[in-house]
């Protein structure tokens, strides 16, 4: 089974993302921490998503995940992306990806918040600078030492309000219409993301088909 989720910036995508992973056996992708470790080695990515703050062309994003996948799942099957695909164009090259091995997106799963909950819940996360691991001052607090890698954590640039308010802007823009695609398919769940959790969680188990998870 091959689920894509997603949602406005402080849904809680990532954490229901890695809680399915797990609880169906699914490979977890996610395209913010795979671009971001990308950018470590690739001083063009991190020009663009780091210094410059934008988002990296479709084709660009694209090629760079599919030879990530093309190795850890070379089958295209039993996957979880948060995160990708997040326009039409990725959603078109991403079903492609998928089509030549024989697999397609089972379940769309977008999570709704309101935008003063997006700003909220991203003005307070926090991410360490040593291993990427993200907390959250309100949801997820850090231990009181810091990030258990003992690495530093800071506020990203683009979780302070300002860029926030830009990339909420953008997600309307580019995601929404992927939305409607999805929508009219018949594939896509909307959930609640304003709730605990496990609810959250035991919510989308509940709209997955019993043999779309066997």
């Amino acid at each position: 089974m091959n689920i894509i989720i997603f949602g406005p910036q402080g849904s809680g995508k990532g954490t229901q993302a890695e809680l399915l992973a797990k609880k169906l056996n699914l490979f977890f992708f996610e395209s913010g921490r795979f671009l971001r470790k990308v950018a470590k080695t690739d001083p063009s990515v991190d020009e663009v998503i780091n210094k410059k703050g934008e988002l990296l062309s479709d084709e660009k994003t694209f090629s760079l995940a599919s030879r990530f996948w093309e190795e850890k799942v070379p089958n295209g099957k039993n996957m979880i992306l948060d995160g990708y695909p997040r326009s039409i164009k990725q959603l078109e090259l991403f079903e492609d990806w998928l089509k030549e091995r024989g697999s397609k997106i089972d379940k769309a799963i977008l999570l709704e918040v309101s935008k003063e909950t997006s700003i909220k819940r991203l003005s307070a996360r926090r991410t360490c600078e040593k291993c990427g691991k993200v907390y959250n001052l309100i949801t997820n607090p850090p231990p009181k030492d810091g990030c258990s890698c003992g690495g530093k954590l800071i506020q990203r640039e683009d979780d302070k309000p300002g860029s926030i308010e830009k990339r909420l802007s953008k997600y309307a823009e580019v995601t929404e219409p992927m939305i409607k695609i999805l929508e009219k398919r018949g594939i896509l769940e909307r959930v609640g993301g304003e709730r605990g959790i496990e609810v959250i969680s035991e919510d989308i188990i509940s709209r997955l088909k019993t043999k779309d998870v066997e």
